[in-house]
């Protein structure tokens, strides 16, 4: 199987255009899922401290090193700085702490997970900290800039800790803003996107600038339905769209494969997860063959601008998208 790569700037580095997703894993399963995913053919993986099974993400990356599965230099390894480590002081800390629950040397990709800056909650009181403080019932924002944080980030490519530096969840003000002044520009941008939000105007902009752009809840409302989000439950599944399901048949594909070869068609990575190995093996597969433009076209109007993964949705008092 041929794995395509986005080429990154400014390091020239190559990420794969589909990984695996390392959010809403059981923290039990997850050294051997990790484990499964690099025995199927993944590559890169995509994690966060805040998904709480960062320690064992890297567990299942060792056992798979040590068993031959795969070298270290052939995986591309993502870790995010969460909300409440931006300031200056705190950047590098956080960033050593992923590295350390890891077991690696650098990361290849290290995010700014969310555009918000959160009162630091020492890693002796609670880590990962999630979106409160300790007792507390709602966020408490931090008075630090951007600008700093970024700065910090940029001081990790300088040390060696990460390869590339980029951001999640940045709207388009935001981005402007930090290319305005940044030393070294972010490399990626990931973001929300599925038929049923599909962003197309930023995502083109985004990508004119050199940034690369990789998709997450590729299947729209279907991880934050089970997860009992009720505006995710109010809409019809992505997999049992009419549309979806009648393009799937024409190429004898899973509905999964269509809403991930409909990203890549755009040159949008996406990073699917799945437990089951028969289905990672059906998410990746998305990479081997090809849609015609009438059916891309046809998914292109499924467009609802209907965001789930939205802090104001969750209750937080944080409206980064309006």
């Amino acid at each position: 199987m041929t794995i395509e790569y986005i080429t990154l700037n400014p390091s020239s580095d190559r990420m794969p255009l589909i990984g695996f997703g390392c959010a809403k894993i059981d923290p039990e399963q997850t050294a051997e899922v990790i484990y499964n995913a690099i025995k199927v053919g993944y590559r890169l993986f995509d994690g966060g401290s805040n998904y709480y099974n960062e320690k064992q993400v890297g567990d299942g990356i060792r056992m798979a090193i040590k068993d031959g599965l795969v070298e270290r230099k052939e995986l591309f390894v993502i870790s995010k700085l969460w909300c409440t480590n931006h300031a200056k002081e705190h950047v590098r800390m956080a960033c050593k702490k992923s590295l350390e629950d890891l077991g690696l040397d650098y990361v290849d990709m290290y995010l700014v997970h969310f555009p918000v800056a959160l009162e630091h909650v020492p890693f002796d009181v609670k880590y990962p900290a999630g979106w409160t403080q300790p007792g507390e019932t709602q966020v408490i924002r931090a008075r630090t800039p951007m600008h700093v944080t970024w700065a910090a980030m940029e001081a990790l490519v300088d040390e060696g800790l990460v390869r590339n530096i980029g951001m999640s969840n940045f709207n388009a003000q935001l981005m402007m803003d930090l290319l305005s002044y940044c030393r070294i520009p972010p490399a990626l941008l990931q973001m929300e996107a599925h038929p049923y939000m599909q962003q197309e105007a930023y995502i083109k902009w985004i990508q004119k600038q050199g940034i690369a752009v990789t998709a997450y809840s590729s299947f729209g409302p279907a991880s934050f339905a089970a997860g009992g989000l009720k505006h995710a439950k109010s809409v019809e599944p992505i997999f049992e769209n009419p549309v979806i399901k009648e393009i799937a048949a024409k190429y004898n594909r899973a509905p999964g494969q269509v809403a991930l070869r409909w990203s890549i068609e755009r040159n949008v990575g996406v990073v699917p997860k799945s437990t089951s190995i028969a289905r990672m093996k059906s998410n990746l597969d998305a990479l081997n063959w090809k849609m015609d433009e009438e059916d891309i076209q046809a998914i292109n109007q499924l467009d609802m601008g209907l965001r789930f993964n939205d802090p104001i949705i969750k209750g937080w008092d944080l409206p980064i998208f309006l």
